[in-house]
């Protein structure tokens, strides 16, 4: 009797331990729905904004950006200076441990800076080629020198990640490529392409281990399979909350909505080639007042978006808050088109993506409904957005519709790749789509390359975007996005929304 008084004793002990140390690894698990797969694992081969969020995890550069804002701040430099136009100067953070154990120096800073500029292994080419030497004077202090100014090459210090020289080297390429080593909060423990991604805290990462120990990414491109997946308890947050679901997730008692005001730009882009009917001023006005982007937000967007009256957002260094958007006017704008040479209108391709940006193809169709009432003929080209870039950076296209944010917070990083005449030698209006030209534009825009004041850069910078956008119109911006995500309610998840849209497990908790 005594003795199965023992064992029952025993196994309720048991149950009871196993059951707290089940809740325990419940508390610090979590599950996450991302409408985007990662292609690599190989952090300077894929430089989109889904690639980039999943290198954010396993890896760090020698800045980072925190809080609601973006802020720039330390990581694996714990601080930097410019020494003159060309010469920047970090000074890396002691004690800091690659994921394998091998310690954090200035060697693997010079060995990624330069690996940044070889083509097999990094789409961050431009970033290479504009380097002209690296110089590490000690272990800890790495001088980096750049072919020509380059008053923002800090602000993208978060973006360009730092891996392990030793054991880069020493692994083959495939291997590099499905299994990082970095010095990032989190470490790789599984990758099923195509099904799920498991990571595990870093014990020993310098900011000290995350909130939540292991983590599983489950690609899901189905909005409504995410959802679907998020009301059954299978994730506990998703991204990319289509429009469309979001009244269905607010009436649902176990979800809660999580949105932010994205700080990607849509707009429309058109080249200024002589002879083409958008050279003209006229046509360029008469298009942009065509469009009744209120009721695009309101019946399309279903109000979750705001009007755009420019292409950088509010945290840029040169957003002007001055200029504002033209009326829609649709008499005014045939009177444009009259008044320009154009009065029974004229034929143009408009092309797009139809899978890149909340409901693009929708909005897209909606342009050409607007155009069409005003005379102009459009032809709609939308594709999915891997054939849709290349013709962007090729420069081929007339007219087209995409979005922009950029991570440097700086416009004048925008302009030089989206307005400034394209230059392959330079890397300069490597996404003007369009073959765009103004020399106004481009004399004014490389003068802001020598300006190292912020408050002096702003001022010109703003001067600049009234002259893009109110004196020429090179671009009709149509809206920013709002970025929507999901939780689970109950299990006391804290996740609050970047503004560069990137998932960041460690600021995760629960």
């Amino acid at each position: 009797m005594k003795r199965n008084v023992i064992l029952s004793l025993t196994v309720l002990l048991t149950l009871i331990l196993f059951g707290t140390m089940g809740q325990a690894l419940a508390d610090s698990s979590i599950v996450i729905g991302l409408d985007v797969a990662p292609r690599m694992m190989n952090p300077h081969g894929d430089d989109s904004d889904a690639g980039l969020q999943f290198m954010a995890n396993f890896f760090d550069g020698l800045l980072q950006r925190k809080g609601p804002d973006g802020t720039l701040a330390p990581a694996l430099a714990l601080r930097y200076e410019r020494l003159d136009m060309l010469t920047w100067k970090f000074y890396l953070r002691q004690g800091v441990k690659f994921h394998n154990g091998n310690p954090f120096n200035a060697a693997d800073v010079k060995f990624s800076f330069e690996r940044l500029g070889n083509p097999d292994v990094s789409e961050f080419i431009n970033t290479g080629k504009a380097i002209d030497s690296i110089d590490i004077p000690d272990d800890y202090t790495v001088v980096i020198k750049t072919k020509t100014p380059n008053p923002w090459f800090a602000n993208n210090m978060h973006q360009i990640f730092m891996m392990d020289k030793e054991s880069t080297e020493a692994r083959d390429a495939g291997e590099v490529m499905v299994k990082p080593i970095g010095t990032g909060a989190y470490k790789m423990v599984e990758w099923v392409k195509g099904s799920y991604v498991r990571a595990e805290a870093f014990a020993d990462y310098w900011e000290g281990a995350a909130p939540i120990k292991n983590v599983e990414i489950r690609p899901i491109s189905e909005a409504s399979t995410r959802f679907a997946a998020l009301v059954s308890g299978q994730v506990d947050i998703v991204s990319g909350v289509p429009v469309e679901l979001y009244d269905k997730i607010l009436d649902n008692p176990k979800l809660e909505v999580v949105s932010r005001a994205a700080r990607r730009s849509i707009f429309l882009a058109m080249g200024n080639k002589p002879g083409s009917p958008t050279a003209d001023i006229r046509v360029r006005k008469a298009i942009y007042m065509a469009i009744n982007e209120d009721e695009i937000i309101e019946k399309i967007m279903r109000g979750h978006a705001a009007p755009a009256a420019q292409i950088p957002d509010p945290p840029t260094i040169g957003y002007n808050p001055d200029i504002k958007r033209l009326p829609y006017d649709p008499q005014k704008a045939k009177a444009l088109l009259k008044e320009a040479g154009y009065g029974d209108g004229f034929e143009i391709t408009l092309t797009g993506p139809n899978d890149r940006y909340v409901l693009d193809a929708k909005f897209a169709e909606a342009v050409a409904k607007y155009l069409a009432k005003i005379g102009i003929k459009v032809n709609l080209d939308v594709k999915p957005k891997s054939i849709f870039f290349p013709e962007v950076t090729e420069g081929k296209l007339d007219f087209y519709l995409v979005g922009w944010f950029d991570g440097t917070f700086d416009m004048g990083r925008t302009y030089f790749k989206l307005a400034h005449t394209r230059d392959k030698a330079s890397g300069h209006g490597g996404w003007n789509g369009a073959a765009y030209s103004d020399p106004e534009i481009d004399k004014l825009l490389e003068s802001t390359a020598d300006i190292l004041d912020p408050h002096e850069r702003g001022k010109v910078l703003q001067q600049l975007n009234k002259m893009a956008m109110v004196d020429k119109i090179v671009w009709i911006p149509l809206h920013y996005q709002e970025d929507l995500y999901a939780t689970q309610k109950g299990k006391g998840i804290k996740f609050n929304p970047r503004p560069d849209r990137w998932v960041v497990y460690k600021e995760i908790s629960k």
